[in-house]
């Protein structure tokens, strides 16, 4: 079992954890939730042995902490010209140890090390380790041409897959993965949760998506104001029972009663117009979860909402023949998604759905302007103002500016203008205070830069809001006061997201972008994954079918290579028949001249041994080395030939 027994720790100045024990058992599956901030990330760290409790102590079975006892996603950036495939292998430690193991007994030619080092190999699943880590990263969606291609070829969002699945190849008994789903599409993350629900060993997750905890988790572990507290059941369960706690004990409850209605009242608006459609119930049943937790989303420290749109055209887009894609700087055209004939209406809740590469961020981006139409027309509705937050917005902040500068440009370039006082009360709303809005922006967490994203964004007062993969590196807390956003945004919402929660909470309606084209999903996200299982299947059986037929097709010719190789064999064989009889014979004379060799050394130590017969054997001596030396290099010529001959071919 894992015990952390009077716990204390420091980062800096900030106190971590303070006197908090917990006990979790082997085979749990653990969600760790709490803010960012709290400290998550550093419970990790001194799990790993990378930090060092100030008071008490960690206890754990000593076979953890061996090589391959315990494994990790390596948050750095890989950088390297090896295949994909064999990176992920590296991370099965004990077989890369029994791989090290062979190769030094090889070079030491040990026949028993070598037999033993083989035995390891086989113990550490190496007969088929290869072909497990390429469905691990088939899984998690890289495609079979992409398999063997170098680490450093790939975006960083797919090296972030590769340190995930070679984490996974791990047969660790203790699993840490801290925010696994960040950099995964809906597919990929499907494949994650089922391999994850077979995992045997103890797995400790940091993750904000609400849906994953609950299909992964059994065991919720809060850290809330340096204290661990341990739940039993999902993260559903743990809410709940956390709002009936916080109902009963929460002194100021009296003040969230204006939060609560102003959630109820849209709630209720909603559920009177929903349409019976099979989306807007999914909906009405994720907002009836929020009805039932309104202590716990509305105690939050962080509520923010976008301003009131000025106007609401009415359609806001019109998409005529649209196709999206790429321009090389040559004028070659790669098109992505074609076709597109759709309008986005004022109050549409669209979620956007589709596999990795089908082309959903594409056509973002191609709305947002960031990206030209390659053909057709986009018309947009007069007053249209687009609010786009996208993944890379984050790394297009400048590193060196504080939060306040960066509303300031904001504020002069885009609008709307403001004084500096304004805007530090704006930046305060979104727990930018004090210092902290001139801190640089290379020095905040991910999830602080989100939330200053997302404050630039309520700024420019959108009528429209482009989301794609929003929920990356936002906590809990601030997904929650994020879905609440939106779904009293009184504009359109076009959203793409990994997040089925938000999703569900937030959209009445798909559009599906599949095989180069963009059409409604008539169905929810339940469908949608039942629809992703058939497509895999769908392939599956295709890739099983050309396999078969190319098998079909190569027989004729593999009979006729079977016949020319044997015949080839059989010339190799009577050719290195004569070479093996000389080989023989020649190790029949060395073995003979070793036993003399042997008498003759053994006699110089006999001291009844005249000169004459001293001198007689010495010259012997020399004679039967020569002999021998000759004998070693005919000998190793002989076998060098015959090796060639038989493994030839």
């Amino acid at each position: 079992m894992l015990v952390l027994n009077d716990i204390s720790l420091r980062r800096g100045v900030k106190l971590v954890l303070d006197h908090t024990s917990v006990t979790l058992q082997p085979g749990e599956k653990i969600g760790l939730v709490g803010r960012n901030g709290a400290g998550k990330s550093s419970l990790f760290a001194l799990l790993t042995n990378k930090l060092q409790a100030d008071t008490g102590e960690v206890q754990m079975p000593p076979r953890w902490q061996q090589p391959g006892g315990m494994a990790e996603v390596a948050q750095d950036m890989p950088e390297t010209e090896e295949g994909a495939t064999d990176f992920v292998l590296q991370g099965d430690t004990p077989l890369m140890l029994a791989q090290q193991r062979l190769a030094a007994a090889e070079v030491a030619d040990d026949g028993h090390e070598i037999a033993e080092a083989h035995h390891a190999i086989q113990d550490a699943g190496g007969f088929d380790a290869r072909a497990r880590a390429q469905a691990m990263l088939m899984g998690l969606g890289f495609r079979s041409e992409q398999l063997d291609a170098p680490v450093n070829s790939f975006s960083g969002g797919w090296r972030m897959r590769l340190q995930l699945a070679r984490a996974l190849m791990c047969p660790a008994e203790l699993m840490l993965l801290d925010e696994p789903t960040n950099h995964l599409d809906l597919d990929a993350l499907v494949w994650l949760e089922a391999w994850l629900q077979r995992y045997q060993g103890m797995l400790i997750v940091i993750s904000h998506d609400r849906e994953f905890l609950d299909a992964i988790t059994k065991v919720t572990l809060h850290l809330d104001e340096t204290k661990l507290t341990r739940y039993g059941g999902n993260y559903t369960t743990f809410e709940e029972m956390r709002a009936e706690r916080m109902a009963l004990q929460q002194a100021s409850y009296a003040k969230q009663q204006e939060r609560m209605a102003h959630l109820q009242k849209f709630i209720d608006r909603f559920k009177a117009k929903a349409s019976k459609a099979k989306q807007a119930q999914s909906r009405v049943k994720a907002l009836a979860r929020m009805e039932k937790l309104a202590p716990v989303l509305t105690a939050s420290d962080f509520q923010f909402e976008f301003r009131e749109p000025l106007s609401l055209p009415n359609p806001m887009l019109a998409f005529s023949d649209l196709a999206c894609g790429y321009r090389s700087e040559d004028g070659k055209e790669t098109r992505i998604v074609s076709g597109i004939d759709r309008s986005v209406l004022a109050g549409q809740r669209i979620g956007i759905l589709g596999a990795n590469g089908q082309g959903k961020s594409t056509f973002v981006k191609t709305i947002s302007h960031e990206l030209a139409a390659l053909a057709g027309t986009m018309t947009e509705g007069k007053g249209l103002v687009i609010g786009y937050f996208a993944q890379q917005e984050l790394d297009v902040l400048s590193p060196a500016d504080g939060p306040l500068m960066h509303m300031v440009r904001l504020a002069r370039d885009v609008g709307p203008a403001a004084r500096e006082q304004e805007l530090r009360d704006f930046l305060g709303s979104f727990r930018f205070v004090g210092d902290m809005v001139t801190q640089p922006v290379g020095t905040l967490s991910g999830g602080e830069k989100a939330r200053l994203v997302l404050a630039m964004l309520v700024w420019q007062r959108p009528n429209l809001l482009l989301m794609d993969e929003p929920t990356n590196h936002l906590d809990l807390t601030t997904r929650e006061a994020l879905s609440m956003a939106l779904n009293e945004f009184e504009g359109t919402v076009m959203l793409v997201s990994h997040d089925r929660a938000l999703l569900r909470e937030v959209c009445d309606e798909f559009w599906l972008v599949a095989g180069g084209a963009l059409k409604p999903f008539d169905g929810d996200l339940d469908d949608y994954q039942k629809w992703l299982l058939e497509q895999s299947r769908e392939a599956s059986k295709a890739a099983s079918a050309q396999s078969r037929k190319l098998r079909e097709d190569a027989a004729p010719k593999r009979k006729e290579d079977r016949k020319a190789a044997a015949a080839a064999r059989q010339a190799r064989a009577d050719e290195a028949k004569p070479l093996k009889k000389e080989l023989t014979l020649t190790d029949h004379r060395m073995h003979v001249l070793f036993g003399e060799r042997d008498k003759l050394e053994a006699a110089f130590a006999d001291a009844s041994l005249t000169a004459e017969k001293l001198a007689e054997a010495g010259k012997r001596l020399k004679a039967v080395n020569d002999e021998i030396e000759r004998l070693e290099a005919r000998w190793l010529e002989l076998s060098t030939r015959i090796d060639e001959m038989t493994s030839a071919g």
